[in-house]
């Protein structure tokens, strides 16, 4: 099960948070902080999954941008780098080449994607195709509200 996800900056500047654990603010900000320090110094030789806690930390980085899923320590590794690979491909499908502007400026739009990519910690869908069809649908069905 997914226990967190987090879009952060090489600043530590958190960019998007989804929570599907119950955390309080200040833990929240406390596990923010540990994370970007255990996936900012870590040298790009070593794997992109690291012990935390009693939880595993799977990261990518595109370009500034860390993208972290914490996960049990059962759970798949490559499974879920798979996934924040695909999030990345269906994100740069809705905002041609997404960058950190994007993710700040239309906040709403990636926690919809976010939203119908990965429900209650666990993956929806791992197909991209279906993926954008339903965020095509989503924001048609959003348009006309």
């Amino acid at each position: 099960m997914i226990r967190f996800i987090l879009l952060q900056n090489r600043q530590g500047k958190t960019r998007l948070a989804k929570y599907y654990v119950p955390l309080e603010d200040s833990e929240k900000h406390k596990v923010e902080y540990e994370v970007h320090r255990l996936v900012v110094n870590r040298d790009p030789k070593y794997t992109n999954f690291v012990e935390f806690r009693t939880h595993k930390i799977i990261y990518r980085r595109y370009a500034g941008l860390f993208f972290s899923i914490c996960v049990d320590i059962t759970d798949n590794e490559l499974a879920y780098l798979e996934c924040i690979h695909l999030f990345v491909e269906i994100l740069d499908h809705f905002f041609s080449n997404v960058c950190e502007l994007d993710l700040v400026f239309n906040f709403h739009k990636v926690y919809l994607i976010l939203d119908e990519f990965i429900l209650a910690g666990e993956l929806q869908e791992t197909s991209k195709k279906v993926s954008i069809l339903f965020e095509l649908l989503s924001t048609l069905r959003v348009a006309t509200c």
